[in-house]
């Protein structure tokens, strides 16, 4: 398992066992924590679970709003709890983490719906991410790192025009 996987995997434990809690204020450091120390104790990640759970903590309400406009036929209440939260980090990453490529946002959450989630989980997600992105692309919201290189402009523009 790659150090990223497993941070997103400590991450999702960590917003799963919050949102089952009822979002408790204050409480996220102490799940983290516990986390860590029972599924990595001695993993340094660098930041980037406390990086992605805050990110989601910060922007959970924005990020169901958008669960809600690309997944109108599942109120967000009625989402498997492991699911909702896979959707939120997944599409935290997808539209905030601009260091993060769309393939590898969408990819991580799919892998992660299938391993945790229920029988048609990983469709679900792939479903909602997929639509997200190719909105993205539509209004021209496509991150800087998802931007094609110069170089591969170019050899793509060389290939169109023999």
């Amino acid at each position: 398992m790659s150090n990223r996987h497993l941070s997103r995997t400590i991450a999702l434990q960590s917003l799963y066992q919050w949102d089952f809690l009822g979002m408790p204020e204050g409480k996220l450091p102490e799940i983290i924590a516990f986390n860590r120390e029972e599924f990595a104790p001695k993993f340094d990640d660098e930041g980037f679970v406390n990086e992605l759970v805050d990110g989601v903590k910060d922007h959970y309400l924005e990020l169901d709003e958008v669960i809600i406009r690309f997944a109108p036929n599942w109120p967000i209440d009625s989402i498997t709890v492991i699911d909702r939260n896979v959707l939120r980090m997944g599409i935290y990453e997808l539209k905030l983490a601009e260091r993060i490529p769309a393939k590898v946002a969408i990819n991580e959450a799919i892998e992660l719906a299938k391993g945790f989630g229920g029988q048609a989980s990983g469709r679900f997600v792939n479903g909602v991410l997929g639509a997200i992105y190719k909105d993205m692309v539509i209004r021209g919201e496509v991150k800087e790192v998802d931007k094609p290189k110069k170089e591969e402009k170019e050899q793509t523009e060389e290939l169109s025009n023999p």
